[in-house]
């Protein structure tokens, strides 16, 4: 009989792509040699470090597309295939994480709770597991779910992306159940296209029992301010995977700052179409030949 906070767990671990993650990597079998304690997970967290980043890249892969579709696997996963140029070629993934890991730092007071309202967001969901998933041994399980916890809970900066991963695929498994298991690494990444505009409808909707769910967990004085928190968040992960997607940073040098292509977003708006402009005729010196200005 299986212990019910362990399969509360499995649950967790499915719906947020973990679980699948760690599986497609052919990892788990590994996980079941780890003994108690930190330094006996540390073998698994070295293992689990590259799988986390892959389901991080593989959600904001869905995410970006949503924003900008193209020719892409992932835009035709939610069914608007496109024959131009979308995000994916734009590089609108690799702006995203980096914007998200490297300037958007979030303390760990606000991470933790977040993911401590995940997990228990899930004791009273009945969210089927296919077969591969709902029969793995209980102690690759433990395993996997101890090296998490261990990974979210340290001293160190948490990745903002794997954070925001975590939710859309959280709330992917909440507008689709059958979106925990299928193509790609994460859940979300297999939502049709009305059903990726669904998570966004809970993040920044009056969704009781999500603020419900967050703001229980919440340290003061963030408590009671979990709506406007998440309005934010989904406004503002849309507006940077468009902006990442339509901006010349992917095709930008950048140490060098000199564009090493054409960007996509002048493709799609048709910017400048006859190659880069130097200047205008009018613009060029000082203005009606003035060389300084006094007060």
């Amino acid at each position: 009989m299986s212990h019910p906070r362990r399969m509360d767990r499995r649950v967790f671990l499915a719906s947020v792509g973990v679980l699948g993650a760690a599986g497609a990597a052919g990892i788990l079998p590994r996980l079941a040699f780890a003994g108690p304690g930190d330094e006996a997970l540390g073998p698994v967290l070295r293992t689990l470090r590259p799988v986390l980043d892959e389901l991080s890249r593989d959600t904001i892969n869905g995410l970006v597309v949503f924003a900008a579709p193209g020719p892409d696997p992932y835009s035709k996963a939610q069914g608007t295939p496109r024959p131009e140029p979308g995000g994916i070629e734009a590089r609108g993934p690799d702006f995203v994480i980096n914007a998200l890991n490297n300037y958007l730092p979030v303390p760990d007071q606000l991470v933790r709770p977040v993911v401590a309202a995940l997990k228990t967001g899930f004791e009273d969901l009945d969210l089927p597991l296919p077969s591969g998933l709902a029969d793995l041994p209980t102690d690759q399980i433990e395993s996997l779910d101890d090296a998490l916890s261990v990974l979210l809970e340290n001293d160190q900066a948490i990745p903002l992306s794997l954070v925001v991963a975590l939710l859309l695929n959280f709330l992917a498994a909440r507008v689709n159940p059958a979106a925990v298991n299928g193509a790609f690494v994460s859940p979300f990444a297999r939502l049709s296209y009305r059903e990726k505009a669904r998570v966004f409808q809970l993040i920044e909707g009056p969704d009781s029992d999500l603020v419900e769910m967050l703001d229980r967990d919440m340290p003061e004085p963030l408590r009671n301010s979990v709506s406007g928190l998440l309005k934010f968040v989904g406004g503002a992960l849309i507006e940077f995977a468009t902006f990442g997607s339509y901006c010349e940073w992917g095709a930008l040098d950048q140490k060098t700052k000199i564009l090493q292509s054409r960007p996509v977003g002048y493709e799609l708006t048709g910017y400048i179409p006859n190659g880069h402009v130097e200047g205008w005729d009018d613009f060029r010196g000082y203005y009606q030949g003035r060389r300084k200005v006094e007060g």
